[in-house]
């Protein structure tokens, strides 16, 4: 048996640092949002419990994979008998803040719940995806989402349709590296979900990518004047919001062609949902 599922990217339509714990983790308010830029992942059933990555990834080896760690620690918790080969066909820039490890990883979840039978309902996976990484728990929520505390409290967001460019700096910026910065903001005030729509927002990491990395900041003035352009997550991606394919077409052949990105329609859902009972 085989299955052939998607792994979407995502966008932080807003990003904020409210605080940080006395373990070290910092308190988060932010947006997601899934757009249709998604990595390919193929699972192959195997009778003998043996857990494979199917192909190579440039630049991740097998054991650090986000895939074949999220197999094992379902098989693990789950007294599991089976196994799986798992191929990976990346489109997600890594390192580039759109989430594509992370959805990698509640892919493989949602797909091996499927395939292994297991019948997992959607908070005994969020809570397994969590130990994994703070973003994958979205990813098998299935829908955009507010955002709190480390990135795990999830309310459903509807979002009205739109278009991205999203544009891919050729830096790969440490998510470590940004959070443990002296100079990053720790402190802006939390706002309720339902004034979001009133509020200024922004992404708090992105004034120390930017003074790390002038790259992005490069990306972001180019991007900026055709409309409010923002970094993503940690970085290095940022994007820009219009309301339809021609107008985000249009931008992003105005680009210097030294410029790489694409433009990508926000989702409404992750394809995978209706995979996972609640």
């Amino acid at each position: 048996m085989k299955l052939v599922c998607p792994a979407p990217a995502k966008l932080n339509l807003f990003l904020h640092v409210t605080g940080r714990r006395s373990d070290g983790y910092h308190e988060l308010q932010t947006l997601f949002r899934f757009i249709d830029l998604s990595d390919t992942l193929r699972f192959s059933l195997r009778e003998d419990g043996l857990i494979r990555r199917a192909n190579k990834v440039e630049g991740v080896a097998e054991e650090q994979d986000l895939c074949v760690r999220a197999a094992r620690l379902l098989q693990d918790e789950t007294g599991c008998r089976l196994g799986v080969d798992i191929e990976v066909e990346k489109r997600i820039p890594m390192g580039g803040g759109l989430g594509g490890g992370s959805s990698d990883a509640a892919t493989t979840l949602i797909a091996l719940n499927r395939l292994w039978s297991l019948g997992l309902k959607r908070q005994r996976l969020m809570e397994i995806g969590l130990w994994l990484g703070a973003d994958v728990p979205v990813f098998v929520f299935g829908e955009n989402a507010f955002a709190e505390g480390v990135g795990e409290r999830l309310q459903a967001y509807g979002l009205p349709p739109a278009w991205y460019v999203v544009l891919f700096p050729p830096v790969h910026v440490p998510t470590a590296q940004i959070f443990s910065h002296p100079e990053l903001t720790r402190d802006s005030d939390s706002i309720i979900m339902r004034a979001l729509s009133t509020q200024p927002l922004r992404n708090d990491l992105q004034t120390v990518v930017c003074s790390l990395y002038p790259e992005v900041a490069d990306h972001i003035a180019e991007l900026g004047r055709h409309g409010r352009a923002m970094m993503t997550g940690s970085g290095a991606c940022v994007f820009a919001e219009f309301e339809s394919e021609e107008k985000a077409d249009a931008v992003l052949q105005q680009l210097p062609q030294s410029m790489r990105g694409v433009a990508v329609q926000g989702l409404s859902r992750h394809p995978l949902h209706d995979w996972v009972q609640d």
